[in-house]
């Protein structure tokens, strides 16, 4: 049984999603948002994005994605595929965190998205694939303003379309 897999991401006007394997922003806001919706699920990530943080996210069965079979970290189960970590999960819902290799494999095989869009641009050198409308259906969104960061910016929620219908 295929997991149900959502894509979560936070992204800028530009698409972007990072500089230098770190977001390019601080928008606490966002990672509230994300540390409310992981908890709780498995999140399936790459091996960069995986050294990006650090460590296991608490509370959420963590899934890397790598292709170095020897690769291994404690609290972490390490798969080769986007594919073989649908398998591992077997059925049970889980988020993918990134990244843009990782987003780029999955998003045909994703049924949910849910993007913070950042009304602002930043220096980015990786970027969110985009989004497809004749695929994607926005069905939710949530705007707010960060005081902190001087910054408009959404929570995003797309279904995928069934296969044939356009906007």
């Amino acid at each position: 049984m295929q997991a149900r897999l959502t894509i979560i991401v936070a992204m800028d006007r530009a698409r972007g999603i990072g500089v230098d394997n770190k977001l390019p922003w601080h928008l606490p806001e966002d990672l509230a948002h994300f540390k409310r919706l992981t908890t709780g699920h498995p999140i399936v990530m790459g091996r960069k994005t995986y050294d990006s943080i650090g460590r296991p996210l608490p509370n959420r069965r963590n899934v890397v994605i790598t292709r170095n079979p020897a690769w291994k970290a404690e609290g972490v189960d390490a798969v080769g595929s986007v594919e073989e970590a649908l398998r591992l999960l077997d059925g049970t819902p889980a988020f993918l965190i990134g990244g843009a290799q990782i987003f780029e494999q999955a998003r045909d095989l994703a049924d949910r998205m849910i993007v913070t869009e950042i009304d602002k641009t930043f220096d980015c050198d990786t970027f969110f694939p985009p989004i497809d409308g004749t695929r994607w259906q926005e069905v939710a969104r949530e705007s707010h303003y960060s005081e902190g960061n001087g910054c408009a910016y959404a929570f995003v929620t797309y279904e995928r379309r069934p296969d044939g219908v356009q906007n």
